[in-house]
């Protein structure tokens, strides 16, 4: 069994891969995505790492004008991939998953955009988690 790390950084990059297609106006079968991004059969993955991906993805349009709210004259769109997705992750995990506390949250985007984001951007991050997620 993979860890939750793992399975949080795993999540990201099908959520990346999921805005990748949306914005190239792609269709794209989620599961088959899980499939081969995991390298398993949906059934055998994670359910955490299912849910998260599922309720970032179904809830997106409800989620974005929440952090663009956040982003002060900055468009969700013009944001980097991976930084959209780890938002996203984010606030499905804190909201829609829960059981996990805001620095939790925060901590695991942070890590995630220092390994995946070069430069200071980790720092936006968690300043708009910061403001966005209510405990």
């Amino acid at each position: 069994m993979a860890s939750r790390n793992s399975n949080q950084e795993k999540a990201m990059t099908i959520i990346y891969a999921a805005l990748t297609y949306q914005s190239m106006q792609e269709n794209y079968d989620l599961i088959e995505l899980i499939n081969d991004l995991v390298g398993e059969d949906y059934q055998s993955t994670d359910f955490y790492l299912k849910e998260v991906v599922v309720k970032s993805l179904a809830h997106q349009d409800e989620i974005i004008p929440i952090i663009e709210e956040s982003l002060h004259n900055w468009k969700f769109s013009r944001l980097n991939r991976i930084s959209q997705a780890i938002l996203l992750l984010s606030y499905a995990h804190f909201y829609y998953v829960k059981g996990v506390q805001k620095a939790v949250v925060i901590d695991v985007a942070v890590n995630l955009a220092k390994k995946f984001i070069p430069s200071d951007d980790y720092k936006y991050i968690n300043a708009v988690l910061d403001h966005i997620l209510n405990e």
